[in-house]
C-alpha cells in the first residue's frame, strides 16, 4: 500500500479547492512535505500560511501549461523539499458552456494543455526518478466526463478522455515492467468547488469537496487503479455499453437529464 505518512507529496491546483483540501488532510495524516504548485500567488501564501501550523508545505507560483516552467519548477522542487513520492494532478479548467462551433482555438489549446498536456509533462519529470527508486505513486484527477460524452463542455470532455486513455496505459506499463510505482486514475463527477457553479444535475447529487478529497487519498493508499465517484456512475457506463445509442441519449441525456446539465453554467469567477 501507498502510504501518505512519511512521504512528500506534490499537488499541483494545490491552492483552492480539492487540491487544497488534499493537502490539509495528507498533512494531517503525516506527510513529511506537502508542495504545493498553483498559479495563484495570493491562494498559495494564504494556504501554506494556515497549513504551516499543521506541516511543512511549500508554495511555487507556476503556470503548468509552460513546458519548460514545469521542467525548472520540478528541479527546483526536488532540491529544495526532497524527492516527491506522490503527485496528485489535480489543476484543471473549464472556460465555458458553449457548444464546439462557438469555440475558439485560443480556449482549445488552453484547455488541452492544462488538462492534459501538463500532467503528461509533470510526469515525465518524475517518473524516470521514481522508476530508478522503485517507489512512487501518481494520481491523475481526471472526471466523469472523461467517460461520457456531453453537449456544452465538448472540450472539456475530449481533455478528460485523454487524461484517461494516457494515465490508464502508463499503469499498464508499469505493470509490465514489474515496476512499484503505481499509477491512480480519478473520475469524479461534478464537484462543489465553484469550477461548475451553475449545473445543475437531477439524478446523481453534485459531489462534496471534503469527503471526495479523502476518498481520493484513501484510493492513492489503497493503490486503486481507477475510481469513479459516485460509484454509481459506473452504471451509466454499463447502459451505454448495452443500449443503442438512440436509447441511451433519451433515457440518460434526457429523461436523467444528464445533456442538460451545463445548461445554466456559470463557472468560477
Amino acid at each position: 500500500m501507498t502510504k501518505i505518512k512519511g512521504n512528500c507529496i506534490l499537488i499541483t491546483g494545490g491552492a483552492s479547492g480539492i487540491g487544497r483540501i488534499m493537502g490539509r488532510i495528507a498533512l494531517e495524516r503525516g506527510a513529511r512535505q506537502l508542495v504545493i504548485w498553483d498559479i495563484n500567488e495570493a491562494s498559495i501564501n494564504s494556504t501554506c500560511a494556515e497549513y504551516k501550523k499543521i506541516g511543512n508545505v511549500k508554495g511555487y507560483k507556476i503556470d503548468i501549461s509552460d513546458n519548460k516552467a514545469v521542467a525548472d519548477c520540478f528541479e527546483q522542487t526536488s532540491k529544495e523539499c526532497g524527492e516527491v513520492d506522490i503527485i496528485i494532478n489535480c489543476a484543471g479548467i473549464v472556460t465555458s458552456n458553449k457548444t464546439f462551433d462557438k469555440q475558439n482555438i485560443t480556449d482549445i489549446e488552453r484547455t488541452m494543455n492544462i488538462n492534459t498536456v501538463a500532467p503528461m509533462n509533470i510526469s515525465l519529470q518524475a517518473l524516470p526518478r521514481m522508476i530508478a527508486r522503485d517507489k512512487g505513486h501518481i494520481c491523475n484527477i481526471a472526471s466523469a466526463a472523461g467517460m461520457l460524452s456531453n453537449p456544452k463542455m465538448s472540450v472539456y470532455v475530449a481533455s478528460k478522455w485523454a487524461m484517461i486513455g494516457w494515465s490508464d496505459s502508463v499503469r499498464i506499463e508499469l505493470k509490465q515492467a514489474k515496476s512499484k510505482v503505481r499509477v491512480s486514475t480519478i473520475a469524479p463527477y461534478y464537484i462543489n468547488t465553484g469550477m461548475f457553479d451553475g449545473v445543475k444535475s437531477r439524478f446523481f447529487p453534485i459531489l462534496e469537496p471534503e469527503s471526495t478529497s479523502r476518498k481520493i487519498l484513501n484510493a492513492i493508499e489503497k493503490n486503486r487503479d481507477f475510481k469513479g465517484i459516485p460509484f454509481g456512475f459506473h452504471f451509466i457506463r454499463l447502459c451505454q455499453g448495452l443500449l443503442p445509442t438512440a436509447w441511451f441519449d433519451i433515457i440518460f441525456g434526457k429523461w436523467v437529464g444528464i445533456f442538460s446539465a451545463m445548461d445554466n453554467f456559470t463557472g468560477r469567477k
